[in-house]
């Protein structure tokens, strides 16, 4: 028998690490090639991890809720090999006992430097092992991490922002001098940090409901969002009955020729990525005080799944597609998504975002940004509506299919000119 090592796989150009949630095999199992063993989840979906090998796990490495960095050993699989590959495997195995032993001089070298360790956040908000070490290394506390502003993707702490921080915190009291003010905070520190839990009564025959891993990392992007972005919306009706009697006369044609439904969503993207061609400064993200105008036009598209929780899969470079790549770009990231299929690539890089509310039935609503994008676009329930027309004979009253618009943006770089200029012209 071999040894080999599974491995932890990359999973998208962003993600460089992701968390063990739970394993599908044990020690001592028969698994085959391509069989998924473990799910882990990244800061942007849930996935399963399949089996490089088949053959029997030997040894798991990673245990549940542990971070493993991509490409680091997450296991060990029995597989049927030559002599040379089974007696290099145990001698890479020999030598884990000494890192083991290693790891825990170190942590205890930090605890006894005076190190403070770690809480859970009580947000929820995601840090780094990196993150975490530096703060561990500089007796930094959780509840003093938690009012680190983070300029990564969805509010993260990068490298250089816990640096940056405890630089310009080494000019403040030592970290046990400040340790005495945490317990008494001022007004002042207070409003940095993230708000505390709010006390709830909990009545006799009242359900508690745990929020799962993907509701909590729902209502923290969002809590961010609004706190980064100060939001306006902005509305209009559409008149959608050419669109409503094309799609009627094309949808049976559609579906035998192409095997796909033809739904509404598809027309209204291409009409979005018409709109930003035509106003390129909402196809924009913030840093700090600069502006980074997007060159690709990737439309994010919201999906409720199953569970009642959202995911928005990303189209990317949405102009470059016909209305029939958009239908069935638009069917399969709906239907994979739903299936918990999507890879973390198809999550990430959207510069805009479309969320049909009208689905359920909802005429209108005011949607809040994905951040770092600007704006995001609610498309509300086609209804028929009487409506005053224009006709060569002067102004009629006929029935119309009618929807309306609503544009969320970020008033920090959008102002209401051109947040309502681009949803008049969609």
């Amino acid at each position: 028998m071999a040894l080999v090592e599974l491995i932890m796989p990359k999973m998208g150009e962003s993600i460089m690490e992701a968390t063990v949630l739970t394993w599908l095999k044990q020690e001592g199992d028969t698994i085959e090639q391509d069989e998924s063993v473990l799910e882990v989840a990244t800061d942007k979906v849930d996935t399963e991890v399949p089996s490089t090998h088949a053959g029997v796990l030997k040894e798991i490495l990673a245990k549940d809720g542990d971070v493993v960095e991509v490409g680091k050993p997450i296991a060990i699989i029995a597989t049927d090999g030559d002599e040379a590959s089974t007696s290099a495997a145990p001698a890479a195995k020999e030598d884990k006992p000494a890192q083991s032993k290693a790891e825990p001089v170190a942590a205890e070298s930090h605890s006894s430097n005076g190190a403070v360790k770690l809480a859970e956040p009580v947000s929820g908000r995601f840090y780094s092992p990196l993150v975490k070490n530096i703060a561990k290394e500089e007796g930094i506390s959780m509840t003093e991490l938690e009012s680190v502003p983070g300029s990564g993707k969805e509010g993260r702490v990068t490298k250089n922002d816990i640096l940056s921080y405890v630089k310009t915190r080494g000019s403040e009291p030592t970290p046990q001098a400040q340790q005495q003010p945490q317990a008494q905070p001022s007004a002042e520190t207070t409003t940095t940090r993230p708000p505390q839990k709010v006390n709830v009564s909990v009545s006799a025959g009242d359900e508690i409901i745990e929020m799962d891993r993907m509701r909590r990392m729902i209502a923290d992007r969002m809590v961010d969002s609004k706190r980064i972005s100060p939001h306006v919306t902005s509305f209009v009706e559409a008149d959608v009955t050419n669109i409503v009697f094309w799609r009627n006369r094309k949808k049976n044609e559609f579906k035998q020729r192409e095997g796909d439904n033809l739904t509404f969503t598809p027309i209204f993207i291409e009409a979005v990525t018409k709109a930003i061609k035509d106003y390129p400064m909402i196809n924009v993200q913030v840093d700090g005080d600069r502006i980074i105008k997007k060159r690709d036009i990737n439309i994010g598209m919201a999906v409720a799944l199953p569970s009642g929780n959202l995911i928005v899969p990303v189209i990317r470079n949405a102009d470059q597609y016909n209305i029939t790549g958009l239908a069935k770009k638009v069917n399969d990231l709906a239907r994979r998504a739903r299936e918990n299929k999507l890879t973390p690539d198809e999550l990430s890089g959207g510069t805009f975002t479309i969320s049909n509310v009208g689905s359920f039935g909802n005429v209108m609503g005011t949607p809040i940004i994905m951040q770092p994008q600007v704006g995001i676009l609610a498309l509300g329930a086609i209804v028929k509506k009487p409506a005053v027309i224009e006709t060569p004979h002067g102004d009629a009253i006929a029935i119309r299919h009618k929807m309306f618009l609503s544009h969320s943006y970020d008033h920090r770089v959008v102002d209401g000119s051109l947040g309502g200029m681009v949803v008049r012209r969609v």
